[in-house]
């Protein structure tokens, strides 16, 4: 069965479902009746309980995954014509300060809480009491794109998630669900839009459980997740969305010198992300102090952007960055590569531009794989490929997303090269990364005792008090 066919099949069953639901709400007597039954059966036979449940995520999930692929798609499609659009017309880059300031113009116009993010998807699943605006897709969609088409150095995953969260929560609106089964909808919300735009549905399910809170992983939800990503996968795909690939070429031999070399790289990974979450955070807070105004803020960034690619002679750290990570899959690439790319996507995401972190830090993890090459005298495609997943692994905080993401990219032939990295990287990131409210479940260590229910951004603010005194 082709993409195209399993798409219209999903449509079709989702619209007939939604049908017979809308019936039913006209027999209100009926509905009650049933559900009686429903929970009388449930409490007496465990496996009707779990059947109940598995069609209620089926439909729930697979309808979130329909919503979000059908955006993400969109999004990629727009993504790529804005970047081509960038490519051909050089002048564009110009016009970055004037789309920074028209975006932090709507959003302090019209964005309310939606100018969190990600973050404000988190702090729901945990225990917030906010609501999710549906307004967040939009904006967030039409805030990348302008980034993209005038030049910011941004990702993707970000808009993708912040999208996914928006469905879920307006599904949940619709069918009048409880809190409960509110966060799993939305960490469905988490997984159909990293596993569609990245084309990695099993990562994208343990990333939507993993990322909620450090070291704990909320299994309850994952039937749910993979549903959502799975679906939301095949549906970009239906819409005709291809992804990129990368060869991580030929695996070295599993020797005690090769295992030392790729611990030794993995901690680097695990370094260059902390200096990419804590460049990004400080310059958030620097721009914000500097320029109260979030139009002049956005602004004034995007006029450094323009006068760091001037002064550096290259646009190569400017949008996606994909050239350059291809290229550090096949052909050497400047050793401060990786430093330059964190510089212009800290100083985007800084200054207020929207986008994600995600694609920018898998940049970051290939170049330094590249030029790490060299001096640990292992293969550059193959380092370039462990620090692809390596550098995300310690910006978020998820380690087992991160290594299943580098099986569905590179093969299993690396498996243990990569669960290495992955885990190393997450271990030396320390209590730091991308996502500000994120909890601390679990310290990195019993050594360094963390308060109950701590995010990243409270750690932080009592270390910043501490060194004050």
């Amino acid at each position: 069965m082709t993409p195209t066919n399993v798409f219209f099949a999903l449509v079709g069953v989702y619209f007939f479902a939604l049908i017979h639901l809308l019936k039913l709400t006209f027999e209100e007597k009926m509905e009650l009746n049933i559900q009686s039954r429903a929970q009388h059966f449930a409490e007496k036979i465990m496996h009707v309980a779990l059947l109940a449940s598995l069609l209620k995520w089926i439909f729930y999930g697979g309808l979130v995954g329909i919503l979000s692929g059908s955006a993400s798609a969109l999004f990629l499609a727009g993504l790529d014509y804005a970047t081509q659009q960038r490519l051909n017309h050089s002048w564009l880059l110009f016009l970055l300060p004037f789309g920074g300031a028209l975006m932090s113009f709507l959003y302090l116009k019209y964005g309310k809480n939606a100018g969190k993010g990600n973050n404000l998807i988190l702090e729901q699943i945990q225990q917030g009491q906010e609501t999710i605006p549906f307004r967040m897709a939009p904006l967030v969609l039409l805030g990348t794109l302008l980034t993209h088409l005038f030049g910011g150095s941004a990702g993707r995953e970000g808009t993708a998630v912040q999208m996914g969260g928006s469905f879920s929560e307006l599904i949940g609106k619709v069918f009048k669900v409880d809190a409960t089964d509110r966060k799993i909808l939305l960490m469905c919300g988490i997984s159909s839009g990293f596993g569609s735009v990245f084309g990695t549905p099993l990562a994208g399910t343990v990333f939507g459980i993993e990322v909620i809170a450090i070291g704990l992983v909320r299994y309850q939800a994952i039937i749910p997740c993979f549903i959502a990503s799975l679906v939301g996968h095949l549906v970009t795909t239906a819409w005709g969305i291809h992804h990129i690939h990368y060869e991580i070429g030929s695996i070295p031999g599993l020797t005690a010198i090769v295992i030392i070399k790729v611990a030794i790289a993995s901690v680097i990974f695990g370094l260059a992300s902390i200096m990419f979450s804590e460049l990004t955070h400080w310059l958030k807070k620097t721009f914000a102090k500097l320029f109260k105004n979030p139009v002049i803020k956005t602004f004034i960034g995007g006029v450094i952007v323009i006068a760091l690619v001037y002064l550096l002679g290259t646009k190569d750290y400017i949008g996606l960055g994909i050239p350059l990570l291809q290229q550090s899959f096949e052909h050497p690439v400047a050793p401060l590569a990786f430093l330059w790319k964190t510089l212009f996507t800290a100083l985007t995401l800084g200054a207020g531009y929207q986008g994600g972190e995600v694609t920018p830090l898998f940049v970051i993890g290939g170049t330094l794989g590249n030029a790490l090459a060299g001096i640990l005298h292992l293969s550059a495609p193959f380092l370039a490929g462990l620090g692809f997943i390596a550098v995300f692994s310690g910006a978020t905080n998820t380690p087992i997303a991160c290594f299943i993401m580098g099986i569905e990219l590179f093969g299993s032939e690396a498996a243990l090269y990569l669960f290495m990295a992955c885990i190393i990287s997450y271990l030396f990131s320390g209590h730091t990364g991308i996502y500000t409210s994120q909890q601390i479940g679990v310290s990195k260590s019993k050594l360094h005792l963390i308060p109950e229910n701590s995010t990243l951004a409270s750690i932080k603010e009592k270390r910043i008090s501490k060194m004050s005194k």
